[in-house]
C-alpha cells in the first residue's frame, strides 16, 4: 500500500481557473461542467477538473454542446401577445 508521500495528485483547478484557460465566463464552464461536458469532479457542493483529464479533452478537440447552444424562447405569460 502506497504512503500519502508515494502518492502523487495533481492540483485540480477550480471553475474559475478552468474559465481563465479557456478564455470563457464563468457560468459557461460551470453549464458545461454540469452538462458533462468538461472532465469536471464534483466535491460536495464544489466542481474541480483535472488539469491533465481537460488537456487530454482538449487535445481530443473537445466536444459540441448536445443540441447546441440555443436557449428555449421564453413561453409567454397568459394573456399577452
Amino acid at each position: 500500500m502506497k504512503t500519502m508521500e508515494q502518492v502523487q495528485i495533481p492540483k485540480l483547478l477550480t471553475l474559475q481557473e478552468t474559465a481563465d484557460l479557456l478564455r470563457i465566463r464563468y457560468w459557461r464552464a460551470a453549464e458545461l461542467a454540469r452538462r458533462g461536458v468538461l472532465p469536471a469532479i464534483r466535491l460536495g457542493r464544489q466542481t474541480r477538473v483535472d488539469p491533465v483529464r481537460l488537456k487530454e479533452f482538449l487535445d481530443r478537440g473537445g466536444q459540441a454542446l448536445p443540441g447546441g447552444w440555443r436557449r428555449r424562447p421564453r413561453e409567454h405569460a397568459e394573456g399577452t401577445a
